[in-house]
């Protein structure tokens, strides 16, 4: 009667601590995290939804195999089979953890780059280093855990690290430009440039080896990472989103020109009011440059927003500008360019043959 008690408390055991497990995953997930996430939406702290979305299913899997491993350690199995077991799961429950560092780290990196504009932008580049280097330490303890040494292995991966760096110059190449592009600040997704070989568009994504910019015809051009950090481009949200618009306007050399200046620079007041994509606050101005052949020409200034808003600020402005201009008896001379005409013998006057 004695032993089939004591066989039934060693099999009972490991079930109760398997079950106990179970339980205080169920309890940690469904009463902790949301008393978690209670505390930070009480303090203002905007990370429930990273830490509700990256956490969810993963204290139920790391407290169900803890209470497994418990249990074996726990039982009359085997010492070599116990050992066995136990670094299974060890290594399962290492693994886990790394899979949440990793989830973790790409939430707060997220958060921070929305946070935090300019400073660090999220890109695809930035995740996969992220991933890299958070699995690549996680699998180092891992078999070190397992009694591993990973003396030998760094010792490989150093002397193959620079076999493969001679063999793949030209993709570290990229590599090493795309985090000097992310670093820099220089270039971020959702900026608008335009490259020196005269394509341009909004930046979508920087990746370990090219650089995506998304056209306003919605056409995607590809550009190596070395190429874009070598070459010369035009960032039109550096240092601030908003822009001068320039608009090139002539009128006839018998206009007033105080008249002319008063004029447009009421239109251009009225655009910055009422046309969207313009800047309210911004004091348009204009100034006199050049006597041309047939016109006084000048330029306004204005301001959009941003680089994509000049197209409305352009288009509106041009048609109120020469609506107020017929109103005001303004003229804008039509273009005039003298053409010279050499003499031939088609159009020499008619001579009369000699008898």
């Amino acid at each position: 009667m004695m032993i089939d008690t004591a066989m039934l408390l060693n099999l009972l055991r490991p079930l109760a601590l398997i079950l106990c497990g179970l339980v205080g995953g169920l309890i940690f997930e469904k009463r902790i995290l949301k008393k978690i996430k209670k505390i930070l939406e009480k303090n203002g702290i905007k990370l429930n939804l990273a830490v509700s979305e990256y956490l969810r299913g993963v204290p139920f899997v790391i407290f169900f195999v803890l209470g497994i491993y418990v249990a074996i350690v726990s039982s009359n199995l085997n010492d070599q089979i116990r050992d066995l077991l136990s670094k299974m799961l060890l290594a399962i429950i290492l693994g886990t953890a790394t899979i949440v560092a990793s989830r973790l780290a790409l939430g707060f990196v997220r958060l921070y780059s929305h946070t935090s504009e300019g400073v660090l932008p999220l890109t695809s580049l930035f995740e996969n280093l992220t991933n890299l280097v958070i699995f690549t330490i996680g699998t180092l303890i891992i078999l070190q855990s397992m009694g591993i040494s990973i003396t030998p292995l760094l010792t490989a991966l150093g002397v193959g690290g620079l076999s493969i760096g001679l063999a793949l110059q030209a993709t570290l190449g990229n590599l090493v430009s795309g985090v000097n592009i992310i670093m820099s600040g220089k270039v971020s997704p959702g900026d608008y440039v335009k490259l020196e070989t005269g394509e341009e568009g909004y930046v979508t994504d920087v990746t370990w080896r090219h650089t995506t910019i998304r056209e306003y015809p919605n056409n995607l051009i590809v550009v190596p990472n070395a190429k874009l950090v070598s070459s010369t481009f035009k960032n039109y949200y550096l240092p601030q989103k908003e822009m001068m618009v320039m608009v090139e306007v002539g009128v006839a050399y018998d206009s007033d020109l105080e008249k002319v200046e008063q004029v447009t620079i009421d239109v251009a007041e009225q655009i910055m009011k009422e046309v969207g994509g313009c800047v309210p606050e911004f004091k348009p101005f204009m100034r006199y440059h050049t006597f041309g052949y047939f016109s006084i020409n000048f330029t306004v200034y204005l301001a959009a927003k941003e680089f994509i808003d000049h197209l409305i600020a352009r288009h509106e402005f041009i048609k109120m500008l020469y609506n107020r201009y017929q109103e005001e008896g303004i003229k804008i001379p039509f273009p005039i360019q003298p053409v010279y005409l050499p003499e031939t013998g088609e159009n020499k006057p008619n001579q009369q043959p000699n008898i």
